[in-house]
Formats: C-alpha cells, sequence, structure tokens
C-alpha cells in the first residue's frame, strides 16, 4: 500500500517504519524545512564517530566509512546545535568522493544535506540530483531534493520528491516531511494524520518525542491548546531533552500568562542548543516581561556570526537580528536578499514584515499576498497580511485576515495578538 500526499490523502497501512536522512530545520523564523526525527542520543553518535575514525586508521581507503563519518559530523552539528562541525563534515564527505569519484551516491547525499543545513539550497538540489543519477532508488537523496525545493519555493517538486521518498521508504523521515508538506498547503487534518502515523511507528523515546512535538505545533496552529499541552505532556515523557517540546511549552505557558515558567523553558532550550532562532524567542519574551533582553539579542549575534563562518547563509536570521535591534531598513534589507535566493512562504512573510515596518507598506502587499499563496493556514501570516492591509487602506482584506488570525489561535503571540485585537475593534467600530 501507497500513501498519497499528492491529493492530500493519507492511507493507513500496516508498514514497518524506517528511519532516513537527518536534516536539520533552518533557523530564523518559522518552520522551514521539517526535521525527519530526532537525534539520536548524544552518547551512540559520539560511539559511531569514535567508530568510524577507527576504521578509517585501520582502513583509510574505506570510502563508505569516510560518508558515514561525514553524515554523522553534520548530525552532531545538528544535535549540539554547532555549526564548527559543518568543516569536519565537508571534509569527511569529500574525502569519500576522492576516495571513490564515481557512483558514490551516499556522499553526494551527504553534501546535499550539508548544503541543505547552510543554507545553500540550491546546491543541495544540484547534489541531490547528483545522487539520484548514480542511485534513482535512494530515499535519502529525496528527503534532501525536498526539503531543498520546499525552501527554493517549488511547491510541486518538493511533493513530487517527497511523494517518491514514501513510495521508497516509508517511514519517520518520509512521513514527517509529507506531513510537513500538507501543512503547507493547508491540509491541517491530513497532516495531522500522517504524524498520528508517523507516532505510531515511532519505538525510540526520541522519535515518540519527535512526533508528539509536531502534533502539538499542529495543535497550536489550530488554536487547540488543550491537546497541544497534552502532546507536550507525552513527548517529555518520553524524552525530556527534546528542545522543541520545551519552546512549545514556553509558548503554552505564554498563552497561560505564566512568563517566568515560560522564560524558565526557553532557559532550557538555549542551554542546550543555542540557536539564532532560540535566543530571538528568549529575547521576545525577555522584553516582554520587561527584563533586559540584551545579553540574548548578544548570543544570538554570536549564534549567528559562528553560522555563518561556518559556511552558512543566513540573511533571515540577520533580517530577524536586525529587527529585534529596531533597524527595519537593514532588516528589510537582509530579507529580500534572502528572497533573491529562496521563493520561500517564510521568506515572503518576512519580507512583507520588514517592508511593513520600515514604513513601505505598498512594497510589502505581494510579498504578503506570496507568503498567503499556498494555503498555509497559520495565524501569524494571516496577522501580517491583515497589518499590511490595515496600512494600505484596504478594509475588507484586513478584517478578514486579522478576523482568520484570531479565530486560528487568539493567543498566537503575546505581543501581536493584542496589536491584532485592537486594530480589529478599530475596523469594526
Amino acid at each position: 500500500m501507497r500513501v498519497r500526499i499528492v491529493l492530500g490523502v493519507v492511507l493507513a497501512a500496516a508498514l514497518l517504519f524506517g528511519l532516513g536522512a537527518l536534516v536539520g530545520r533552518p533557523s530564523g523564523g518559522a518552520p522551514a524545512a521539517v526535521e525527519s526525527s530526532r537525534p539520536p542520543a548524544t552518547s551512540r553518535l559520539v560511539a559511531t564517530i569514535a567508530a568510524q575514525q577507527e576504521r578509517l586508521r585501520r582502513v583509510p581507503g574505506d570510502w563508505t566509512a569516510w560518508a558515514a563519518l561525514g553524515e554523522a559530523y553534520l548530525e552532531q552539528s545538528r544535535v549540539s546545535a554547532d555549526p564548527a562541525y559543518y568543516p569536519k563534515a565537508e571534509g569527511a564527505l569529500r574525502k569519500s568522493l576522492e576516495v571513490r569519484p564515481d557512483g558514490n551516491a551516499a556522499a553526494l547525499a551527504g553534501l546535499g544535506a550539508l548544503a541543505n543545513a547552510r543554507h545553500d539550497f540550491a546546491a543541495a538540489r544540484d547534489l541531490a540530483g547528483q545522487a539520484l543519477a548514480v542511485n534513482a532508488w535512494s530515499d535519502t537523496a529525496y528527503g534532501v531534493l525536498a526539503d531543498a525545493e520546499t525552501q527554493l519555493g517549488h511547491p510541486d517538486a518538493a511533493t513530487a520528491a517527497v511523494q517518491r521518498m514514501l513510495d521508497l521508504r516509508p517511514g519517520l523521515a518520509s512521513y514527517t516531511r509529507g506531513s510537513y508538506d500538507l501543512e503547507q498547503h493547508g491540509k491541517r487534518a491530513e497532516a495531522v494524520a500522517l504524524m498520528t502515523q508517523a507516532l505510531a511507528s515511532a519505538t525510540e523515546p526520541a522519535d515518540v518525542a519527535f512526533c508528539h512535538q509536531h502534533l502539538g505545533s499542529l495543535a497550536w496552529a489550530a488554536g487547540d491548546l488543550a491537546t497541544a499541552a497534552r502532546h507536550v505532556s507525552l513527548g517529555l515523557a518520553a524524552d525530556a531533552g527534546t528542545v522543541g517540546l520545551w519552546q512549545l511549552k514556553a509558548r503554552l505557558d505564554t498563552a497561560l500568562g505564566d512568563l517566568d515558567a515560560a522564560l524558565a523553558d526557553l532557559e532550557k532550550v538555549v542551554a542546550r542548543t543555542p540557536t539564532v532562532d532560540a535566543l530571538l524567542d528568549q529575547a521576545r519574551l525577555l522584553r516582554v516581561a520587561g527584563k533586559d533582553p540584551g545579553p540574548a539579542l548578544g548570543l544570538a549575534r554570536a549564534a549567528h556570526a559562528l553560522f555563518t563562518a561556518n559556511g552558512g547563509t543566513d540573511d533571515l536570521g540577520a533580517a530577524a537580528l536586525a529587527l529585534a535591534a529596531g533597524d527595519a531598513t537593514a532588516a528589510a534589507r537582509f530579507a529580500i536578499a534572502e528572497w533573491d535566493r529562496r521563493q520561500f512562504g517564510e521568506v515572503a512573510d518576512m519580507v512583507a514584515w520588514t517592508l511593513l515596518s520600515a514604513g513601505d507598506p505598498a512594497a510589502a502587499l505581494p510579498f504578503a499576498r506570496h507568503a498567503n499563496a499556498l494555503g498555509q493556514v497559520d495565524a501569524t501570516l494571516a496577522y501580517h497580511y491583515g497589518m499590511v492591509a490595515f496600512a494600505l487602506g484596504d478594509r475588507e482584506t484586513a478584517l478578514v485576515q486579522l478576523r482568520l488570525a484570531l479565530a486560528l489561535n487568539p493567543k498566537f503571540s503575546p505581543v501581536d495578538a493584542p496589536i491584532a485585537v485592537r486594530t480589529l475593534a478599530t475596523l469594526e467600530s
């Protein structure tokens, strides 16, 4: 039996599930490329790296071991949120290609995954294509391709790649990508059903927690805070080290008005994975709580610098940092630079918001429309579109979008939701 996502239909099937490539999520905003599963326990990953290193000391010409070592280094970078592992991963993967330049789909797919992690999505797409030219049955390469096409703003190509991955190897890696693809197209019920299948397949505690994290996020996006809280509780019971669950818990605690608990949640996140995203979340909440966001913003800038120093490109993160610093003009410039590289909805939304913040709602409008064009139902996207329309005097669109944002999740942001309520009241008066 096959799982079809092209038409948004999820078929239940009794299947043996497997894991595919692990590809991280770009920093700077809403989820962009879904992670295929949570990382294995750090101790097991360290043991894998040590075993491959020992193998290569004994057999330095083992191209498969070089590829496996490169993949393990890349995974270590994601586990630790340390991009300093990127050069190590690249070195090992390129050594694998040097030893075996022909017929080495594993190294090509690994380099593609590394390119995705560095946000070089065009290179990732090309490398995935090269890997598939060697091995047309590589579900790993299709996963790399799906992530790249998603980020480049090619939804049809992304869906086709995910579908092929599902056909080749139904499992956590393909099911989570399929769920994300459905979510991007506004098919929330189907996305939940497919992620529920992934949960039914999960046996490792970290994988169980990962699935609960994404089911909780889907519930949060729909304003179902009780279901989101249930998934957070179940996920943390499976693996309390899953930082995404603590980030979601922080949102829930904020929605309940418990800012101290939310800040404690985020402290757990940044202590383990000090990414630009997490640190900006912390800075925003500190500001809401009337506390100094400066140290968190400083660490966010340092995290961004570390990412770029190790081959990453993240103008979306730079835009978010500039916006947090109050420089909307610079933020818009960075966001547009990111848009020039990839026409993804998340990027369009950031361009729209920064242009509006910089006082140019007319320029923001086409980007706000693009961010909502695919059909993803998201309160923040609707809020941004509504505020752009309000600034332009388009009362009808502003009413529709702001009502949608608040209907989806009236607690979507401790700052923006109250503004949406006040603006809507003005429009309705």
